[in-house]
């Protein structure tokens, strides 16, 4: 029950793209602080958050690292009858270069507008490193869970190499997921994460993740994901696949 707990869960996390986060109060000790931030996951599948040195919730966890992320399911008519993840977590600031480097790499194309003001306002990369999850997957399905996040294989060149191709070369392909998935189709849509499990793509300021049929464990594997999915009528399921 707990490995397809962690695997709806990871898939809520990849899914939706922004939470609450709540920290301990400075300014008011004992209580918590809550406020909306977006987010996506790093190589290690932590989420990964940008926010402003003047912030509350910066100011909050210099004090105290120990924190929360809620998520949950986007548009649901009834809350408590869909899925939720709550995190906790520590807070870990990003300071070597190289940390921040790749962290501005992959948070830029989740959100692009983020580069404006991350460059020339005072805002700062923090990591949420996992210490345990309590998933709620609808009514009487509740789980602690220790392990939902799993390191991406492909982050770094190569997931950027597989982003470039794709976003190049085969713009009718991407347009034909978005139609086999049934999103909205009001701008074109680019890739802009690859993991082993699925794929983001951005339309305008939306993100919407979809699932591989099957797990992918090498770029070959992916390639071979994609064009199924570029040839498919309708969106392939697991036992599809492996039939």
């Amino acid at each position: 029950m707990s490995v397809t707990a962690g695997k709806h869960a990871r898939e809520l996390l990849l899914k939706e793209y922004r939470g609450v986060l709540s920290t301990h109060s400075k300014a008011m000790p004992g209580f918590p602080f809550g406020s909306v931030v977006p987010y996506c996951l790093d190589e290690l599948g932590c989420p990964l958050i940008l926010i402003s040195r003047i912030a509350q919730h910066t100011h909050n966890l210099q004090q105290d690292g120990k924190c929360s992320l809620l998520v949950g399911e986007r548009g649901a008519e009834d809350v408590q009858a869909v899925g939720r993840l709550t995190l906790l977590a520590e807070a870990e600031k990003l300071a070597e270069s190289v940390q921040v480097d790749a962290a501005a790499a992959r948070y830029y194309r989740y959100f692009p507008e983020s580069r404006d003001y991350h460059q020339v306002h005072d805002f700062d990369f923090w990591r949420l490193q996992p210490v345990r999850w309590r998933y709620i997957g609808g009514f009487g399905a509740i789980h602690w869970l220790e392990q939902v996040s799993l390191a991406n294989p492909f982050a770094g060149e190569v997931e950027l190499g597989m982003l470039e191709h794709m976003n190049a070369d085969h713009v009718a392909a991407i347009a034909h997921y978005v139609e086999l998935a049934g999103l909205p189709a009001r701008e074109s849509a680019q890739l802009v994460g690859i993991d082993s499990e699925g794929f983001h793509l951005r339309i305008g300021k939306s993100l919407y993740w979809l699932a591989f049929p099957t797990s992918c464990n090498s770029p070959g594997a992916v390639r071979q994901a994609l064009v199924q999915l570029a040839r498919a009528e309708v969106w392939p399921t697991a036992e599809q696949a492996s039939a």
